[in-house]
């Protein structure tokens, strides 16, 4: 069982974006909560990095789109996905939130995931940035975006044979609008265009529709575009953020007859069409659920039916997929599951070596800076036959110095590098895990699919999702 939460993160007034997004990013990485920084993941960026990777992606957006809202600004948005005390171990959290965080974002977003251990029940805290990784727009957020959440979590956890909250109440968490009720207020820009769509008539003149709007009340801004602002509202809305129906050309063509207006259907919300994109990328199986054990936990006998179905339409999903891979035989399957998990297993082992690497560098340039930084004041200490007063006048370099000494001692080394050579290493080690972590990218899903295929056609061929160890080769076409 599983709940989520999910919070926007602003620049405040108090601190710049880099501070915030420094902030999220360190109490989510916290090496306390997170075994010493072991359960920590990320997607498209390094934990280590992430706040200088965050940031960057920012400028790129704001020097392609010139856009920049200032201290409303959203820079990222924070999840957290809580465990039932005992039901899963910390590395299943982490798992889990990373999937999460996978599906929420469809890939298109950077985040870093950390299950934290320092409450009973192991829970997990996703980062992920606003702006998309080709750096042309940003998430947005929705309508009842924490109810859509929560069900992509519950999915995911029947998948993974955990249970669910059946009947979940309403809770801070949700959407402002789902206080309000089932009919959100229309917003300055709705009024705006059904405005204009009531003004918008064939064979009228650009101007004719300007003096229109203006005979309605809409105020008129001139200038590289035009710019609206619609009764009752106290700011003006450009023209290029009504959308595709609404800009210049669109309205040229409305206005001569070329185009015709799609009409927008209450149906078709933000939040209905991500979880129709979200539904029709749920080909490929799950996996099936353990009733027996579902049962003995005090599941009734509908949810043993739902089950049952749920199970025969993973079953037919299954071999659909062994077929589509021309996998003919378990022996087929097995051969290949282990061949691509020893291959998505090697690419992480390394970028965590190399990440790990890295974060000596991070060490070592640090410790040579403070040592660098102190070498006149040593010699004038030394020179001073080792003088207390002097010692304390300067304490503070003379004590980084020796710690940085002591960490030189440690390793054996009698010959420093210089930070140039030290940059480049890192260069070179982040240029080699970008490429990996673009192949295990592109391994993870192939990954997923074939170990739930595998562990479904031992439910199916074995009763169970461990095959005996001596098995003969099944055909499961």
């Amino acid at each position: 069982m599983a709940t989520t939460w999910i919070k926007a993160i602003h620049r405040t007034n108090s601190g710049s974006i880099s501070a915030a997004i420094k902030s999220t990013v360190e109490y989510a990485t916290n090496h306390d909560k997170t075994q010493g920084g072991e359960l920590i993941d990320a997607y498209e960026c390094s934990p280590m990095t992430a706040q200088s990777e965050f940031m960057l992606s920012k400028k790129i957006y704001e020097r392609q789109t010139g856009r920049n809202q200032g201290n409303h600004d959203v820079i990222g948005y924070q999840i957290r996905q809580s465990f039932k005390p005992g039901e899963v171990t910390a590395k299943q959290a982490l798992d889990l939130g990373y999937e999460l965080a996978m599906r929420w974002t469809r890939g298109k977003h950077q985040f870093i995931v950390a299950a934290h251990i320092n409450t009973d029940n192991p829970h997990t805290h996703i980062f992920f940035n606003s702006v998309t990784l080709d750096h042309s727009r940003k998430f947005q957020d929705f309508r009842r975006s924490a109810i859509a959440l929560r069900r992509v979590s519950d999915k995911l956890c029947l998948e993974h044979g955990l249970s669910i909250i059946e009947k979940p109440g309403l809770s801070k968490g949700y959407n402002r609008a789902e206080y309000l009720g089932d009919r959100k207020p229309p917003t300055g820009r709705d009024k705006l265009r059904e405005i204009m769509d009531d003004n918008l008539i064939i064979g009228r003149s650009l101007t004719e529709f300007l003096t229109a709007l203006k005979n309605a009340g809409v105020e008129v801004k001139y200038g590289k575009q035009f710019a609206f602002r619609p009764p009752g509202s106290k700011k003006y809305f450009r023209q290029d953020t009504l959308g595709d129906d609404y800009s210049a050309d669109a309205i040229a063509e409305r206005l001569s007859g070329a185009r015709a207006l799609e009409k927008r259907k209450a149906a078709e919300s933000d939040a209905e069409r991500k979880t129709a994109d979200y539904a029709a990328s749920q080909y490929k199986p799950s996996l099936l659920i353990d009733i027996q054990q579902k049962m003995s936990e005090g599941r009734g006998g509908g949810y043993r039916q739902w089950a049952a179905g749920f199970n025969l339409e993973q079953m037919s999903k299954t071999l659909m997929f062994l077929k589509e891979k021309g996998l003919d035989s378990y022996d087929e399957l097995c051969v290949k599951q282990n061949a691509v998990s020893r291959e998505y297993h090697a690419t992480l082992e390394r970028i965590k070596e190399i990440e790990k690497r890295q974060a000596e560098i991070n060490k070592l340039q640090e410790h040579i800076g403070h040592y660098g930084k102190a070498k006149n004041i040593y010699s004038q200490y030394k020179a001073s036959g080792f003088d207390q007063d002097f010692f304390e006048v300067h304490r503070a370099p003379l004590t980084l110095r020796k710690a940085a000494k002591n960490y030189f001692d440690s390793f054996g080394m009698k010959q420093l590098p210089s930070i140039n050579q030290c940059r480049q290493e890192w260069a070179e080690l982040e240029t080699e895990r970008r490429k990996l972590y673009s192949r295990y990218k592109a391994m993870r899903p192939e990954y997923n699919d074939l170990t739930t295929a595998k562990r479904n056609a031992d439910t199916i061929l074995f009763g169970t999702r461990t095959p005996p160890q001596k098995s003969q080769s099944n055909d499961v076409r």
